[in-house]
């Protein structure tokens, strides 16, 4: 068995925790964060901490286990970063997103929502997991998804409205996927007075057993 160090990358901290560990270390992030020096400072971290290979929850939209933008609230440099190398460890990047929802499922066709900053997005089916952009669909007044039920439109809308677009927002994508499971996560859902029908809330602190998943052979990994 893997002992895995997973990190989740986010704009304003990085947080990380490996098998065998019981508290997550943290450090801020912020604009002038680059790959580098985030490697740098958790490598500092996370000193002493033994761990066969790495599960990297990226703020952006990963193709191919790669980068394909840099984070908007992050340094440049993120795409074409060779973090095998950096790390010294095999490794595995997909969204963060993609993450919270391997860590939440429990079987079926699952649909996670991430309310934050944006709208972060993924399906998993039958252990399959799809990682997706919805955040920038159309969704109203040639405004998207993200417009209405990200920060933007929690600010622009105030709570009350923010709750029913979101209600209606899940009911669309949960008809779309047919999914038998719903989960919202991110740190705005803690916002919501009540979930739809058919709905729960994540777990936040399931990103660790995302992670560790990403290394299951029944999740596609390698490992027996």
């Amino acid at each position: 068995m893997r002992k895995i160090l997973v990190v989740d990358v986010g704009g304003s901290h990085v947080k990380a925790l490996a098998t065998g560990q019981k508290r997550w270390v943290k450090f801020a992030s912020g604009p002038g964060m680059g790959p580098g020096r985030m490697v740098k400072e958790l490598t500092n971290a996370v000193k002493g901490w033994d761990y066969d290979a790495v599960s990297l929850g990226y703020p952006g939209p990963v193709v191919h286990g790669r980068p394909l933008a840099d984070p908007g609230h992050l340094g440049a440099g993120w795409v074409g970063f060779d973090f095998r190398v950096a790390f010294g460890k095999p490794v595995k990047i997909v969204n963060d997103a993609a993450m919270q929802a391997l860590g939440n499922y429990r079987g079926g066709r699952m649909l996670f929502l991430g309310l934050g900053t944006g709208l972060g997005s993924a399906a998993i089916v039958d252990k399959v997991l799809e990682p997706m952009e919805l955040a920038h669909l159309p969704y109203k007044k040639g405004r998207s998804f993200e417009d209405y039920v990200g920060m933007a439109g929690l600010e622009r809308l105030g709570k009350k409205r923010w709750r029913e677009h979101v209600a209606q927002v899940v009911g669309l994508l949960k008809n779309a996927f047919q999914a038998e499971d719903v989960v919202l996560g991110g740190g705005n859902a803690r916002l919501l007075k009540k979930t739809p029908p058919g709905v729960r809330l994540a777990d936040n602190a399931r990103a660790f057993e995302g992670g560790c998943r990403l290394w299951e052979k029944a999740y596609g990994g390698p490992d027996a």
